[in-house]
């Protein structure tokens, strides 16, 4: 191969297959220069090497903080869980679960509006607020829900369940699940006036064990077996 017939690509394979050729030509790394990229000065290739491993090292650094920052708010997620979980073991009135589920979660997890309804439930709480009129179409919407709905408010029916629809722009539907039943016993909502805060390409993985929880604790609300 000549030497006009060499290229680029030639020369840096060259190079990656001679690692002992800058030790014995020691003396191109000084003569070497190159242009910095934090200005147009001119660098040696040990100068230009080091603020490589700089900037990579800078790179690494901001990657390690955001891994600890993401660390940090996990904990934070997971202590907030516990919590609500804990206060829903400790309610001995298995009336007062529905009412202790919502102003907990709204509590902890800083949620503007949220409500709950459960059908199918034993007739002593049949009069309460949270077994009120409850439409087909609401129950056979939970029931289809493989996962949690997250999204803009389209008109839900189940957002007339909470103080201030109008102000439902974005929510998360939540179906609530015995083990022992494909259809679903309830309904969580949980809205914000934020439209950006629940939506439609959002993780649902979360919300899916707060389902879990709650149709676990709920189920106190059920006929017995």
């Amino acid at each position: 191969m000549g030497v006009q017939g060499i290229t680029e690509t030639d020369i840096a394979n060259f190079l990656a297959a001679s690692p002992g050729f800058f030790e014995r030509h020691a003396e191109l790394l000084g003569s070497i220069q190159l242009t910095s990229p934090h200005g147009q000065r001119a660098v040696s290739l040990q100068e230009r090497q080091m603020e490589m491993l700089r900037d990579k090292i800078k790179g690494l650094e901001r990657q390690i903080v955001e891994m600890i920052r993401n660390g940090q708010d996990n904990v934070a997620i997971a202590d907030k869980l516990h919590r609500w979980t804990r206060a829903l073991m400790l309610t001995a009135n298995a009336a007062d679960l529905p009412a202790v589920l919502v102003s907990e979660l709204q509590h902890q997890f800083q949620i503007p509006q949220a409500a709950i309804r459960v059908w199918g439930g034993a007739e002593v709480f049949a009069t309460l607020p949270f077994a009120g009129v409850i439409g087909d179409d609401v129950k056979a919407f939970a029931s289809s829900l493989a996962t949690p709905y997250c999204g803009v408010n389209t008109g839900f029916e189940a957002v007339q369940w909470l103080d201030a629809p109008a102000q439902a722009l974005s929510l998360a539907l939540i179906p609530l699940h015995h083990e022992s039943q494909r259809s679903a016993f309830g309904l969580l909502v949980l809205a914000s006036p934020d439209p950006t805060r629940y939506t439609a390409d959002m993780g649902t993985e979360f919300l899916a064990r707060i389902g879990e929880v709650a149709s676990a604790a709920l189920t106190r609300l059920l006929p017995a077996a």
